[in-house]
């Protein structure tokens, strides 16, 4: 337990002074504190008979006493309604015992909390490892000291003493319940129930003759040029290079983009040509500093020309606008195309992004040989949404064989913004 949750208050009590002079102290709960059934003990024992410390313990009124072999307690007590007295107990490393009593009154009422669970959110589709991220201040109107959580009928709480928690979670695949607590600083304690739904990561899901090309990245044909169906003119422009830092292998590419009025910059390469494959998974780690925050909408597009000479545009966007992942679609027809995008129902706002932060983003997708496009799921770190959508995305452009990938930064102001973006361990699965 952080330091700063152990002012809230101390109470020396000793059961039998001529035999104990420690000083147990007791954050959590306080004593004639009203706490929920379930509630956090916080406490700190100093030698006992002048003896060191060997264990710690607590019981309820004339209950089974719960070791703990330190001289700290964390721990999060169940006890049922009514008044009790919760004896925090230490022992001496020579069969010294010492015992301090708080008077405590239990009550089923005290169970309102502002916290909020921005991710997962309840029914959530997740793969293990997920981020766990919620936020509050109060619970049971005394202000939060910690987080924690567990799952399903565990026992075993992880405790995070902060306001906040992000914090990854492992788990089985699988149906579970993800209990988020938190702790008010007099004892009191809340609890919110999501339920999740494990599922494989995308890359296990995988046959066997899929082709990837790794840390595409790391290419060196990288080019920058201004998207004109945005509106933007020459005043805007972008750069992109290696940077060693941030960096998850070595091999980070910079995009750093100056935008006017709400102008985009696109920036492509590409990595081979491959005109039979009709199923791809783009995944790959971003990383957004403050100036993040300048952009509207970021394009994760990918293309490729089929056998018939027509090329296929797999058009991916976190739209800032509308708060939700865009697809491409061609609404005309090959030779006279319409290029439009399509909201899904699927969230997503990079304002929402946690800055100075590598953000994993994974896109399904595959064609048929009309160059229907199914957009099938986008996983962003480790929580799926799926999509589901069939469209047409056949171009009459008239490339030579390639596959392409692009991604375009949009401004968000009719003035001039600036924005760097970082983009690592970029792979693009085929089969």
């Amino acid at each position: 337990m952080k330091a700063s949750l152990l002012l809230a208050s101390t109470l020396f009590v000793c059961a039998s002074p001529a035999f104990c002079d420690s000083t147990i102290v007791v954050t959590t709960p306080l004593a004639g504190a009203t706490v929920a059934p379930s509630f956090l003990l916080v406490a700190l024992a100093s030698p006992c008979s002048g003896q060191q410390i060997s264990a710690t313990g607590y019981s309820l009124d004339y209950g089974d006493t719960t070791i703990v072999n330190a001289v700290s307690i964390n721990a999060l007590v169940t006890a049922a309604t009514g008044s009790h007295t919760l004896h925090v107990k230490s022992w001496g490393n020579q069969g010294s015992a010492c015992d301090t009593d708080v008077p405590i009154t239990v009550s089923a009422s005290l169970l309102s909390t502002d916290v909020t669970v921005s991710q997962p959110n309840p029914g959530a589709k997740v793969v293990s490892g997920f981020a766990l991220i919620a936020s509050g201040t109060q619970c049971q109107s005394q202000p939060i000291g910690a987080f924690g959580f567990s799952l399903d009928n565990s026992s075993s709480t992880t405790i995070v003493n902060s306001t906040t928690v992000n914090a990854p979670v492992s788990v089985s695949r699988g149906a579970h319940t993800l209990h988020v607590k938190s702790w008010g600083n007099q004892g009191s304690a809340c609890d919110t129930d999501i339920p999740i739904q494990v599922v494989p990561a995308p890359v296990s899901q995988l046959p066997s003759t899929a082709i990837a090309v790794r840390t595409i990245q790391a290419l060196t044909g990288w080019q920058a040029q201004i998207d004109t169906a945005t509106g933007a003119g020459s005043s805007t422009y972008g750069t992109t290079q290696f940077t060693t830092s941030p960096s998850m292998g070595g091999k980070t590419r910079q995009f750093s983009t100056t935008a006017a009025n709400y102008g985009g910059e696109r920036y492509d390469v590409s990595f081979g040509a491959d005109t039979s494959a009709t199923n791809f998974l783009y995944d790959g780690w971003l990383y957004l500093p403050s100036s993040g925050a300048n952009i509207a909408n970021l394009e994760l597009d990918m293309n490729q020309v089929m056998a018939n000479g027509q090329t296929v545009i797999y058009g991916f966007q976190c739209d800032g606008w509308s708060g939700t992942w865009d697809y491409t679609a061609n609404a005309g027809t090959p030779q006279n195309y319409i290029d439009t995008w399509i909201h899904s129902a699927a969230p997503c706002n990079l304002q929402n992004w946690a800055q100075n932060t590598w953000h994993h983003v994974q896109i399904s997708y595959s064609r048929d040989d009309n160059g229907n496009v199914t957009y099938n799921s986008v996983w962003l770190d480790n929580v799926e949404q799926d999509l589901n959508a069939t469209v047409p995305s056949a171009f009459d452009l008239g490339w030579g064989s390639v596959l392409l990938t692009n991604l375009q930064v949009d401004g968000n102001t009719s003035g001039s913004s600036s924005s760097t973006l970082y983009m690592d361990k970029l792979t693009v699965y085929r089969w």
